[in-house]
């Protein structure tokens, strides 16, 4: 595959979607997107929905997890066939609701067989509860029976942000990426990097407040008597996304994850943060070359297997 860049954090919506929900019309500019991003040497992009066949953005009455077999199965054909009308340029993310009852957890399996899928899109948390609860193991297990990567990507409506009533922008901005630092915070006390040393996590948003905590997570830790390695060493397992407007953040990110698990994401679509400017950020990084060649592409080749699939 030759593909200079790889962005491992995009989102794309079916025709059908857009018509029934307010959201933005770049989620289904597939071939603009391809377009944008090739002109800067992203030649593939690893999409995916954190809401299946919902919508990021709130509308009344709509329950993003109340969604039937067939509106995620259709959701997933349709994805399918969009990554396989676009050969080198897209794989996918397949969605899953870790606390879903019926058998999405096997189809959800099934779907990673397929050559066009090669992870799965996790959120933080669901309707208020984390992912240290233990009806979500058996995902966990599934994920690193498989080698599965997980995007643990923010929920359209994270813990807390009933707060901010309408005010969209701190929901979006503030509230999804304290959801992604509390919900890693969460899987690391409940132990599943331990209980299953084989998975693959991907905490977004530069992993949000994380890579400012890790000596807070250990005092947890001691508070809570958990036996086992210490938090902050198993934030070194965990991979984490540029998707951050914050040269800060990133610098942060690669000292306390490592440059080796760091991995180049716009979230665009539908992020409108310009692309150069994403790319740009990376300078802003104490990288060695081979280490920012990791970031660009090699670190996500490695990890999802795009040279072997």
């Amino acid at each position: 595959m030759s593909t200079e860049i790889i962005d491992v954090h995009g989102h794309v919506t079916p025709p059908e979607l857009l018509k029934r929900f307010p959201m933005p019309p770049s989620l289904g500019d597939v071939d603009g997107m391809i377009e944008r991003k090739a002109a800067l040497g992203i030649g593939l992009t690893i999409v995916g929905s954190p809401v299946g066949a919902g919508t990021m953005l709130p509308v009344p009455g709509l329950d993003n997890y109340a969604q039937t077999v067939e509106q995620i199965e259709g959701f997933h054909e349709w994805l399918a066939e969009t990554v396989r009308s676009h050969p080198g340029h897209l794989r996918g993310y397949v969605y899953h609701n870790p606390f879903a009852t019926d058998d999405s957890l096997a189809r959800a399996q099934k779907r990673l067989a397929q050559d066009e899928f090669v992870g799965l899109i996790v959120n933080t948390s669901v309707r208020g509860r984390y992912l240290d609860a233990p009806e979500a193991e058996a995902t966990f297990a599934m994920a690193a029976e498989t080698g599965a990567p997980i995007l643990l990507h923010p929920p359209a409506e994270p813990v807390g942000a009933g707060a901010f009533g309408k005010n969209v922008g701190l929901v979006e901005h503030v509230c999804r990426p304290c959801d992604v630092t509390a919900g890693v915070a969460a899987i690391l006390a409940a132990g599943w990097l331990v209980k299953y040393p084989g998975l693959k996590l991907i905490a977004p948003n530069a992993g949000g407040a994380l890579a400012l905590l890790p000596e807070k997570l250990d005092l947890a830790q001691q508070r809570a008597q958990t036996e086992g390695p210490r938090f902050s060493e198993l934030l070194a397992r965990i991979h984490v996304d540029t998707a951050t407007p914050s040269g800060n953040a990133l610098s942060a990110a690669a000292n306390v994850f490592t440059p080796e698990h760091l991995l180049f994401g716009t979230d665009s679509p539908p992020l409108a943060t310009p692309l150069d400017r994403a790319l740009d950020l990376l300078s802003d990084v104490d990288l060695t070359a081979e280490q920012l060649a990791g970031v660009r592409a090699g670190n996500a080749r490695a990890l999802f297997g795009l040279g072997t699939r």
